[in-house]
């Protein structure tokens, strides 16, 4: 599988401004992205006036986690201790999974890392926009945080976007937490946060066992669906490589299409997967979701409530999805049965009223 470049992603093109290096650099080499990527940028930013769920006082919570997370960029890479502790690699692998655990996160595992783990390029940053990416450690440590079920359900209302941005700040402590640990103990560490990523975090995930990849582009897992934002920290501490979990989503995906169904970008495929990138996966148009996105003003969440996994699904008897039709379609007409194609819950919790 090829790198992905990061400049080619949604939010590092919007943050190229006209004028400058970034900007003229990026559209001088992609011509074909200009024309659509000014006009999105004529829209709101997230959380902002104009857009369809702007709220004075409940929108900046979320601006407000985004603004911290940007402040402790410079905290994700330090330099490790002189004093290097010998470890076993079975017990720091645990202890590191633990620890995730202990901070907050609901599924953790280690995995030796793959060159495709890592973009090629940076592209979020105006001071490290183009660098490749040559530091690429061997090991890493995957987790998730669940996102509150109930606060996702009401997306794309502001509630939604406030709960992802506290998961994203939780996921980056918790990474802050195992990095610091490891460079203590004499090792080489970073933590991979919002908008300070050199992975892709969901092949990380996918290949660490944290879950599949659905048809919506994002980790789907067995107990919490789509409902998880992840963290990775990546060392040069050898650790164990946890098994991947495979439950045979692409044979429910296939089946199910509530995604693409509901999704008000209409970026989600209906169709099979395709090859891209040497490798067989559902490709969503991040244009038209990130579009969106900017008319919303918040990060939507619709396709992630409208997963069945995202709501839960009793896989007690069910080893695998995989040429498993009839239990796909029960766990189908149960789901509809209840909420129809999507739960939608209209007001907000009542600490937002």
């Amino acid at each position: 599988m090829n790198r992905i470049d990061e400049r080619h992603t949604m939010f590092a093109r919007m943050n190229y401004k006209e004028g400058t290096y970034q900007y003229e650099d990026y559209y001088e080499k992609n011509k074909d992205k200009k024309t659509l990527d000014d006009e999105i940028r004529k829209k709101p930013n997230l959380c902002s006036p104009g857009t369809m769920s702007y709220d004075p006082i409940n929108s900046p919570m979320a601006e407000a986690a985004f603004m911290f997370l940007q402040d402790i960029h410079g905290l994700a890479e330090k330099t490790p201790s002189r004093d290097k502790v010998e470890v076993n690699k079975d017990t720091i692998s645990k202890r590191l999974k633990g620890l995730a655990i202990h901070y907050g996160a609901c599924l953790s595992n280690t995995l030796e890392m793959k060159d495709y783990h890592y973009y090629s390029h940076r592209g979020r940053q105006d001071n490290s926009y183009g660098e490749e990416i040559k530091s690429l450690h061997p090991y890493g440590v995957v987790f998730a945080v669940e996102m509150d079920k109930d606060m996702i359900n009401r997306g794309p209302q502001v509630s939604e976007i406030i709960e992802t941005s506290k998961a994203y700040v939780d996921v980056s402590i918790i990474g802050m937490i195992i990095s610091y640990y490891i460079r203590s103990l004499g090792y080489e560490a970073r933590n991979h946060m919002d908008a300070n990523y050199l992975v892709v975090a969901p092949l990380v995930a996918l290949d660490g066992g944290i879950g599949d990849i659905g048809r919506n582009g994002i980790i789907t897992t067995r107990k919490y669906g789509s409902r998880v934002r992840l963290g990775v920290v990546t060392t040069n501490m050898p650790l164990n490589q946890d098994p991947k979990d495979t439950f045979g989503l692409d044979h429910f995906c296939n089946l199910c299409r509530n995604c693409s169904i509901v999704c008000p970008g209409k970026a989600i495929e209906k169709g099979d997967k395709t090859l891209i990138n040497n490798d067989l996966r559902w490709q969503i148009n991040q244009e038209n979701c990130y579009d969106r996105w900017r008319s919303l003003g918040t990060d939507c969440g619709i396709c992630i409530s409208s997963c069945p996994f995202s709501q839960g699904v009793d896989m007690e008897n069910i080893k695998t999805f995989e040429n498993n039709r009839e239990a796909i379609k029960n766990i189908l007409n149960s789901f509809r049965e209840t909420h129809k194609i999507r739960p939608y819950i209209k007001d907000p919790p009542l600490w937002l009223k």
